[in-house]
């Protein structure tokens, strides 16, 4: 095996190419540790518990994958492949990129263990390859790809982070027992008495006249998206502000 086979799990092929056909292929040991993990959390994705969840031998699963991290990185590419992105680049970077922060968030509220499945090294599956194309195609015409890959980074992390407190939020509303509007009931009486000692002015006005916390949470993650994309409107050139298709007359064209 080459040092590069035994890094990326998708350079090693899948089946060998003599000998009988497998009795198990890589697509069916991830989609059972996906369901355990939708389940049971991703600790509680074992080789052993896929075994039995296909009714194999855990030891014969090695075969097809040979460890914990490769079955990570296949689990995480496989969740990349719920986000629909099809039709990108349409020519209208910002509903594309609406539309996929809207595809990101959504998988990471149902598959809320892939917090806890991040790679600092990013090993590029099929699914993560098809993004990068889809994705980033819809700024490549407008700026360099130095700019495209620190826009993509902001657009990502604030998809990210906005996904991460809201799954934290609500395992910490469904461990403390309580329905939303109790813990906020109960929390009450402690932000009563900051607001009333005036020692902290910016936290007041944040309680006393801030509209996002009343918000819902697909209102408050819409309204930090928008912020976002200003941004990034902010960092192509002036006439690339608006999608290719509603350029005026005699606008300059993609670059």
């Amino acid at each position: 095996m080459t040092d590069a086979e035994q890094v990326n799990i998708w350079m090693r092929p899948e089946r060998p190419a003599r000998g009988p056909k497998p009795a198990y292929s890589r697509a069916q040991i991830t989609e059972a540790a996906v369901r355990i993990a939708d389940a049971e959390g991703l600790e509680a994705a074992t080789m052993r518990r896929i075994a039995a969840e296909i009714g194999a031998g855990a030891m014969s699963l090695y075969r097809y994958v040979p460890s914990r991290d490769d079955l990570i990185m296949l689990m995480a590419d496989r969740l990349m492949g719920e986000i629909d992105v099809e039709g990108m680049p349409s020519g209208d970077w910002r509903a594309d990129l609406t539309r996929y922060a809207g595809e990101l968030r959504a998988m990471w509220l149902r598959h809320p263990w892939i917090a806890t499945a991040q790679r600092a090294l990013v090993v590029f599956g099929p699914n993560q390859l098809r993004l990068i194309e889809r994705v980033m195609g819809s700024l490549d015409a407008h700026v360099p790809i130095d700019e495209n890959l620190a826009l993509m980074a902001i657009l990502n992390g604030y998809v990210e982070s906005a996904a991460r407190d809201e799954v934290s939020w609500t395992q910490e509303i469904r461990r403390s027992g309580l329905t939303e509007s109790e813990w906020m009931a109960r929390s009450y009486p402690y932000i009563q008495r900051l607001v009333e000692s005036g020692e902290y002015p910016i936290f007041t006005k944040i309680v006393t006249g801030s509209r996002q916390p009343h918000l819902s949470r697909d209102d408050q993650f819409r309204y930090g998206l928008e912020r976002i994309l200003d941004c990034i409107a902010a960092a192509l050139p002036a006439d690339d502000g608006i999608s290719d298709g509603d350029a005026p007359a005699g606008a300059a064209g993609p670059r």
